[in-house]
């Protein structure tokens, strides 16, 4: 669905942002991009949205180029950032406007979504708290039913019950014709909603691998002595005691605890990334 090849990109000649990136994701999975401030991730996703062009190399999503904006390709693509420039009018008169872009786009799966959330349909839009307003383009990018659904932090602004909410709604929104792209510093929030999981350092894509793949190489384990297990890859202290990273020599599958997978990734530890060979 989705194929970067040898792409470059910089906003300022000779710090370049992406170096010969390759990306390929496959649809129907939803897909946690992960990374730290400055990694890149926001620039990926405009890039794959077609809202900024690659400087060299090739994009490719859904069969189209994204730089060219084809009205096919927007049209099963919906983009929620982080940042949203929401109009001055009712929400009633946004579904009219605004709808009839997406072929699919279901008004009784919107006002079900927005009901769970707790939101009338006649408000004016402006006047929603940063919150409302990232429910209410929620709701709207699961209602249109695009191939492509593309969330910049999606839980910030959320309360708790909220998140709650969000979690439930999107794993309803799920097809296998459908592949949603998430990228989050609120691991704990989508951790159980990511698969694969992608972690992106320094303009490269780190890691990439499935729930699955990790449960299958690491053990996660919760200990309460400073002591590390033998054969521990990874050890932080955390609420409760100290997280281990172990190999999983037994079979058996343990919870994956994304923040500290996220850690150990990106301080680049050599036994973590063996696991995987």
């Amino acid at each position: 669905m989705i194929h970067f090849s040898n792409v470059d990109y910089w906003y300022t000649i000779g710090k370049p942002i992406f170096k010969n990136l390759h990306l390929n994701l496959q649809k129907g999975n939803i897909y946690g991009l992960l990374g730290k401030n400055g990694a890149g991730k926001t620039t990926l996703l405009r890039l794959l949205c077609g809202l900024l062009f690659p400087k060299e190399g090739t994009a490719e999503v859904m069969g189209f180029d994204p730089s060219k904006r084809h009205p096919d390709m927007l049209a099963e693509l919906f983009f929620i950032s982080e940042e949203m420039d929401i109009p001055k009018m009712k929400i009633s008169n946004f579904i009219k406007h605004y709808s009839t872009f997406y072929p699919r786009f279901d008004e009784a799966v919107f006002n079900k979504i927005l009901n769970e959330f707790e939101i009338e349909g006649d408000r004016m839009m402006n006047t929603l708290s940063y919150g409302q307003k990232k429910k209410t383009m929620l709701a709207f990018g699961l209602a249109s039913d695009t191939k492509l659904l593309v969330l910049d932090e999606p839980t910030n602004g959320l309360d708790i019950p909220s998140k709650g909410q969000f979690r439930k709604v999107l794993t309803e929104a799920v097809s296998d014709e459908r592949t949603v792209i998430i990228s989050t510093h609120q691991v704990r929030d989508l951790a159980n909603l990511m698969d694969p999981v992608i972690i992106l350092d320094r303009g490269r894509i780190l890691f990439q691998k499935s729930m699955e793949d990790i449960s299958k190489a690491l053990n996660f384990k919760l200990v309460q002595s400073l002591t590390p297990p033998e054969g521990a890859l990874h050890v932080e202290q955390v609420p409760g005691g100290y997280l281990t990273i172990t190999p999983n020599s037994n079979g058996q599958y343990t919870d994956v605890e994304m923040e500290s997978l996220f850690n150990a990734i990106v301080s680049r530890k050599p036994e973590i990334f063996n696991q995987f060979k």
